[in-house]
């Protein structure tokens, strides 16, 4: 089996025959099978309570059935967690290249192919899952047809087909009858393994189902309740009469009658024989207790899956809307960021490792969130600034006010260019027609000009260089003594040049001004 000298996290070499096999397929028979038993159906504390501790001891297969279960039959459930999980799977994804270097720049180009695929977006989608479960799969199917190694599906692998390992719980492993106990290792740069880090500790135990499990069946407990009392005191109770002649026969026929006015409102029966509707006994408030509990436990679930209620379970106004969205947009930041992180750590290295030399930084794969903008301060902005100097670029305010560039040959809105006076034709002397001053350039501005210019470029070089600094730290601590450390490799010398430039000629400039008596 042909190995590579590249290794994964663990240390393991790449088996190149085994990239293009499927590995973690379900089968038919064996240990990886597609069906499973209902956990959820009569679902007890005490069972339930064992689903979990089993779960974190690593068992996991009842908890993941349960989870799988609670998203079909819980529809709050399933809406608050669908809403986060779509929240991210439409998000953009964006290639940013890890230099301006031409060879990262392609690289970045062919990356971006991949990501703009169909198969792609599904991937994308596919590991929102590990949400509820605390973990998801997919297995990519590499195509080696071409010049490079490229993908050619992402599969997404149910995950009951894998387990944690016994020692730590963290690496996750694929179950086989090879090692029905402990499972197999994962082959390198074949599965993409999305950990979403809802929480700290154990993977397992950092799923959203397991935090609404309890108000799953709780709730579960409330629905069942409600509909017995709906149906015993939603409907009139029918009570049949007999004579004390009737016969066995006869009873049957009126039992019969009063079961079938239930849901065919409609019987026939003797004249002997007689149907009285009794009115239902008056449970004051029994059916508002019943709703109240399901409600209750709705707004705890979607507190935990959502991180809020006003958009979910109660009415709100507009500005209480606006506060509870900023809550949901640092979730949808963090569940982007982690899913980021995954694509890139399973996916991005993978492929740039089999297609590209060894030696250079791999381009970044990052999914966007866009961040709300208050167009209107935006605009205001834009009205009093630019008139007094300020230069903003054109593709940058469309983008911030989603306005595509107008096409060629389009018409526009504009202002109106304005008109020339006409020139009078009475005017015989230079006293009917005004003249305009002569503006006489002044020699400050002129050196600020020059000096702007000069060092403009410079002084750009070195912001930049600041800015990546301050992306690449995670305190103020770290980027005060990592700014002392980078200050000796910045672009100041030019800088300092231009500056000495300045000052010397503006201290021409105002010798010159003393010669001239100005």
């Amino acid at each position: 089996m042909a190995q590579s000298k590249i290794v994964d996290q663990y240390g393991r070499p790449i088996q190149y025959d085994k990239l293009t096999e499927e590995l973690a397929a379900a089968r038919t028979t064996g240990i990886r099978q597609v069906w499973h038993q209902s956990v959820a159906s009569g679902l007890t504390p005490g069972r339930l309570a064992a689903i979990l501790q089993a779960a974190a001891e690593g068992s996991a297969h009842d908890y993941l059935t349960l989870a799988e279960e609670m998203e079909e039959r819980d529809l709050h459930y399933a809406s608050v967690l669908g809403t986060r999980k779509l929240a991210v799977s439409g998000l953009a994804i964006r290639v940013e290249a890890a230099s301006d270097d031409a060879e990262d720049v392609r690289r970045a180009d062919q990356l971006k192919e991949i990501v703009e695929s169909p198969e792609f977006g599904e991937l994308q989608a596919d590991l929102t899952d590990a949400m509820g479960k605390g973990y998801a799969v997919s297995e990519i199917m590499w195509d080696r047809s071409g010049k490079t190694w490229n993908p050619s599906r992402f599969e997404p692998r149910d995950q009951r087909f894998f387990q944690f390992d016994r020692d730590t719980g963290r690496e996750l492993r694929l179950l086989d009858e090879a090692d029905m106990v402990n499972g197999i290792a994962l082959t390198p740069y074949k599965f993409i393994v999305h950990l979403p880090r809802i929480r700290s500790g154990l993977p397992i135990r950092g799923g959203l189902a397991r935090l609404a499990a309890v108000g799953y069946m709780c709730k579960a407990w409330t629905w069942k309740d409600w509909m017995g009392f709906a149906d015993i005191f939603g409907m009139p109770m029918r009570v049949g009469r007999y004579g004390p002649g009737a016969s066995k026969d006869d009873i049957n026929t009126l039992m019969s009658a009063v079961a079938n006015l239930g849901s065919d409102a409609a019987a026939v029966i003797p004249d002997s024989m007689r149907i009285d509707f009794t009115q239902a006994a008056n449970v004051t408030g029994a059916g508002d207790f019943f709703k109240g509990l399901a409600e209750w436990w709705d707004k705890q679930i979607s507190k935990a899956v959502v991180g809020q209620t006003m958009s979910t379970d109660d009415g709100s106004s507009q500005a209480q809307a606006t506060i509870h969205n900023e809550v949901r947009l640092d979730l949808l930041q963090a569940d982007a960021k982690a899913e980021s992180n995954t694509l890139n750590r399973y996916f991005v290295r993978p492929w740039c490792e089999l297609n590209f030399a060894p030696g250079r930084p791999y381009p970044r794969l990052i999914i966007d969130v866009p961040k709300p903008e208050n167009t209107k301060i935006l605009i205001e902005a834009l009205k009093e600034l630019v008139p007094l100097g300020l230069k903003a670029e054109q593709s940058v305010i469309r983008d911030k006010l989603n306005i595509p560039a107008p096409a060629a040959g389009a018409d526009l809105l504009g202002i109106a260019a304005p008109v020339a006076a006409p020139v009078l034709a009475q005017a015989t002397n230079s006293e009917q027609v005004p003249k305009k001053p002569i503006a006489i350039p002044d020699i400050v501005d002129n050196q600020v000009q020059t000096l702007e210019r000069t060092a403009g470029t410079y002084l750009d070089d070195m912001v930049d260089q600041v800015k990546e600094l301050l992306d690449s730290v995670s305190s103020l601590e770290e980027f005060r003594d990592r700014l002392i450390e980078t200050y000796p490799t910045m672009t100041t010398n030019q800088l300092a040049d231009a500056m000495a430039d300045g000052m010397m000629a503006a201290s021409l400039a105002g010798r010159n001004d003393i010669l001239r008596g100005l």
